[in-house]
């Protein structure tokens, strides 16, 4: 399942305190899930709005405040973030979700974020509850943990990069856990005629939602529509506010733009031919394969290549580090 426009509030507000221990408050990391979800789903396509309550002073305005900024938003789903209370002790308790009409999501995002080491509280219809009973569109709201749980609190903290991760694929079916490989032994160069085109230099990122520096309309060199042999370079939705391929690649997919010599290398050969870059970090030798999917950058910047965001994650990258790309490479 994947959604284009989701709601996010965080539980309780700056003046009407939720749940807390001497080791967890609830307020405090409602908003840092909340946050830090609605940038993982940005990042993935998603159109994320977000609320913190910092004014009500009365739980009743707090839950009329939240729910009215929910339904004053165009989206498909809303997200309340909590984190569960019972009493103090060492030991676990657990994630779960609550829901009022959609049983198979809550369960779906129960078990992401258990699947950190978590016990998996499950799905529970929960119709009395304001912000689940009055919110126009489907709505969920996630208990991320218990917050006078050492066991949980610990767990949560340790793998809390992980629990967003895991949430945002459920939520917009874009993987952005891509496993860094191990070092490899530096490759041999192949020898002409293979090399069809090489350089060596200063790299730097483009594409995907977040992606600024592209316009949301620009397009791509060489790749003009999405099809079935190239989908995969793509997130499943348009961003919003864009309509240019650019701005739809998937930032964690590994893939490349260099100055390509289309007399040698032809467009068509980029785009339809499956051939992949081998792309090394000249620093320490790590080496991943890339797919060719634009033209640049331009030769002002001084840099050969530009990398998906996920690939300079893969290679440890910064931008203006030293690259090699080699392309076609075959083993």
């Amino acid at each position: 399942m994947s959604y284009e426009a989701i709601c996010i509030s965080s539980g309780h507000g700056l003046k009407i305190r939720g749940a807390s221990s001497d080791i967890c408050d609830e307020v405090d990391e409602a908003r840092k899930v909340t946050d830090a979800l609605a940038a993982a789903l940005r990042g993935r396509g998603v159109a994320v709005t977000t609320f913190h309550d910092n004014v009500s002073t009365t739980q009743d305005e707090n839950l009329r405040r939240i729910t009215d900024f929910h339904n004053s938003q165009d989206r498909e789903l809303d997200i309340s973030v909590h984190f569960n209370a019972y009493e103090r002790k060492q030991g676990p308790m657990g994630t779960e979700v609550l829901y009022y009409s959609d049983e198979h999501l809550a369960a779906e995002l129960s078990a992401a974020i258990a699947d950190v080491g978590l016990i998996d509280r499950g799905a529970k219809q929960r119709t009395d509850l304001y912000v689940l009973a009055n919110t126009e569109e489907k709505a969920v709201l996630l208990e991320i943990c218990f917050c006078d749980s050492d066991t949980d609190v610990e767990i949560y903290r340790d793998r809390f990069d992980d629990i967003i991760d895991n949430l945002a694929f459920i939520l917009s079916g874009v993987d952005g856990d891509e496993e860094r490989p191990d070092r490899p032994e530096r490759p041999e160069r192949p020898e002409p005629p293979d090399v069809l085109f090489s350089a060596k230099g200063k790299m730097s990122y483009f594409g995907g939602p977040t992606d600024t520096g592209v316009s949301p309309s620009e397009g791509l060199a060489f790749i003009y529509s999405i099809t079935t042999s190239n989908e995969h370079l793509f997130l499943p939705n348009q961003p919003s506010g864009t309509t240019g391929l650019a701005r739809r690649l998937n930032p964690f997919v590994s893939y490349i733009a260099c100055r390509w010599d289309y007399n040698v290398t032809s467009k068509d050969m980029l785009a339809n031919s499956g051939e992949r870059a081998l792309v090394t970090s000249v620093a320490t030798g790590r080496s991943a394969l890339a797919i060719p999917s634009d033209w640049g950058p331009n030769e002002s910047t001084k840099r050969i290549a530009d990398l998906s965001p996920g690939l300079c994650e893969v290679l440890d990258l910064e931008t203006d580090d030293e690259v090699e790309v080699i392309y076609p490479w075959r083993e």
